[in-house]
Order: structure tokens, then C-alpha cells, then sequence
């Protein structure tokens, strides 16, 4: 049996924080020993809201590329790649366009809910409104059998599924309906207690130094009960507790709750706990990010091959998608 393919992709839209580590990279290291991986950094998907300006477009897909390899992606195991440097993305975009409903993108939760979101940018435009479809060419221009997805994110696999069958009914069984292989992300949140957000400006970066990320945690929101050392708290209420649930022990998460609720400890040692965590993970990365921002060019070469090897498998689906329409040679 053939090794099964997995298929996911991250906006360079911004610098990469603590959240995207854990909502994304970690679980696309423990992916790659286990399946095919193909990861992409979706340059042309943080167009769609990020058209205005460009101007720093390069270095955000630099970040995203340095920090996927921080983490632990290794250019060996898995695929990764820039989805602009593969062309047929936007050819296939083009043909699933000619099958698909307006009625199906204009559903799509996210649409409606980012328009309303976002007051700064001009959202009423196709690219917009068509991004479920470029994400849909996506993921069956590799075949591919998961892509990883939180609760959250499964209607955007429905849809694919839906166009997938729709241009299968048309034209043959040209792709394999996609499955969402279901994973468990925490909720990250940021230093003010909302989502971590680039757009809330509330994040810690991956390319923070150890000084701006000490700061930032030491001036986080806790519980607005605990005013004064002496007044107890309800830890479920700090911003602070919910990142030690992700990134201390439970010992240390029982001992820092059990120290809010009984005035045992005060806010700023429970972020030192914090802050050593945080530390333990973060070094190692740090380490590796400066390593790689060292070596421009064994960037662009992990990038330019991976594009390559991707590009490959991408073409081979395309030359029979073309066929299977009509499109292409004569004979």
C-alpha cells in the first residue's frame, strides 16, 4: 500500500507567532515521519486580502519558509514549497471555476464572517470571494488523500469535496475526494486575552527576541479580580493560565491555579512559570531561525526544489484533468 498523501498551506500574510506553532507547524512535524507531505506557503492566497500592499511580501514568505524549518520541517521528508512558483494552481483554479456555483462560495462561513471582521481593507472583490476555490485547486492538483483541519475549517474541506465530485460527474474520476484529517488545535490567545491576531496586534512572534517576549508575557492581561497580591482569583479567567495549559506541565498548571485561587502566588510569578516555558520551546527555534537567516541561499534552494518536485506532481495531474475535458492536442 502507497504511502498516503497529506496537502496544507499557511498564509504569509504577517510574521508567524506562537499560535500558528501550535495550531499548525508542530502538528505538520509529526505528520511528515507518518505521510507524503506536501506544505506550501500560500503567497498567492494572502492576495486576497493582502492586495493593497505588497511591499513586504517577500519577507513574510522568508519568515514562513525560516520558521517551518525552525520548528522541524525537514526538506527531506516532506514537500515544501511556494504555491505562486506552481503555476498550475491558477490553471486548475480556472477550470474548477467554470464548474462551480456562485451559490457555494457565497455560503462559505468565513466569507461573511471575515467581511464583517475586517473594517480596514476592501474585501468585495473575486480573489476574496474565490479563495475556497483557489484552496480547493489546491489540494486536488496533488491528489491528495488528508489535509490536516480543526473543527472550524471543515466546511472548507466540504466544498472541495463537493466541487471535487461535481467536476468528477462531469468529466471522469479525475481526483480523489479529499478527507480532513482532524486535529485537536488549541485556542491561542493573545497578550490582551482575545485570539492571537496579527490583526489585534496582540501576538508573540516567533522572530520576537527573548527580552520582547519576557515583556510581552509580564505585561498580559490576567484576572481583573486579583487587583491587589492579596485577593484571590479564578484562574479560567487569565489569558495568562490558558497559555500554561499549553505550554507548562499539569503539575505546574494545578500548582499556579491552586496559588490564584488561594492568593498563594501573585500574577507576576505565575508568568515567570510562563516565561520559562516559553523559553524552553522557543530557544531551540531561536537557534535554528538564525541559523537560516544566515544562509540565504540553501533557502531559496529548499524552496526552489521543493517547488520543483511539487510542480512535478502538479503537471501530471493537469495533463489529465485537460484531457479528461477535451481540452489541449487534437489527436
Amino acid at each position: 500500500m502507497s504511502v498516503q498523501r497529506v496537502l496544507s498551506g499557511i498564509q504569509p500574510s504577517g510574521r508567524l507567532h506562537i499560535g500558528n506553532l501550535v495550531g499548525a507547524l508542530q502538528n505538520w512535524v509529526r505528520l511528515q515521519d507518518q505521510y507524503e507531505c506536501y506544505y506550501f506557503i500560500a503567497d498567492w492566497h494572502a492576495l486576497t486580502s493582502q492586495y493593497a500592499d505588497t511591499s513586504q511580501l517577500k519577507e513574510f514568505v522568508k519568515d514562513v519558509l525560516v520558521n517551518c524549518l525552525a520548528a522541524g520541517l525537514d526538506p527531506e521528508k516532506a514537500t515544501i514549497f511556494a504555491q505562486s512558483r506552481v503555476i498550475e494552481h491558477a490553471e486548475l483554479h480556472v477550470l474548477l471555476s467554470m464548474v462551480t456555483p456562485l451559490s457555494w462560495l457565497e455560503r462559505v462561513p468565513t466569507y461573511k464572517e471575515k467581511q464583517s471582521e475586517v473594517k480596514d481593507k476592501d474585501l468585495n472583490t473575486y480573489g476574496f470571494l474565490g479563495y475556497p476555490l483557489l484552496q480547493s485547486a489546491d489540494i486536488l492538483i496533488y491528489r491528495a488523500d488528508y489535509v490536516p483541519v480543526g473543527v472550524d475549517q471543515v466546511p472548507h474541506i466540504e466544498i472541495t469535496r463537493e466541487i471535487c465530485r461535481r467536476f468528477n460527474n462531469f468529466y471522469g474520476e479525475v481526483f480523489p475526494e479529499p478527507e480532513g484529517l482532524l486535529t485537536q488545535f488549541p485556542k491561542v490567545v493573545g497578550t490582551d486575552g482575545r485570539k492571537m491576531s496579527k490583526t489585534y496586534n496582540n501576538c508573540v512572534y516567533l522572530s520576537d527576541p527573548p527580552k520582547e517576549v519576557e515583556q510581552k508575557i509580564r505585561t498580559m492581561t490576567t484576572d481583573p479580580q486579583r487587583i491587589k497580591r492579596t485577593d484571590k482569583g479564578d484562574p479560567e479567567l487569565s489569558p495568562v493560565f490558558q497559555l500554561h495549559k499549553i505550554f507548562s506541565t499539569k503539575q505546574e498548571q494545578d500548582e499556579v491555579a491552586e496559588g490564584c485561587r488561594t492568593a498563594g502566588i501573585g500574577c507576576i510569578d505565575c508568568k515567570k512559570v510562563l516565561i520559562k516555558n516559553l523559553f524552553t520551546v522557543l530557544e531551540p527555534i531561536w537557534e535554528k531561525r538564525n541559523h537560516y537567516l544566515k544562509k540565504p541561499d540553501l533557502l531559496e534552494d529548499i524552496l526552489e526544489s521543493g517547488s520543483k518536485k511539487a510542480r512535478e506532481v502538479a503537471v501530471e495531474t493537469m495533463l489529465d484533468a485537460r484531457k479528461a475535458i477535451g481540452l489541449g492536442g487534437l489527436k
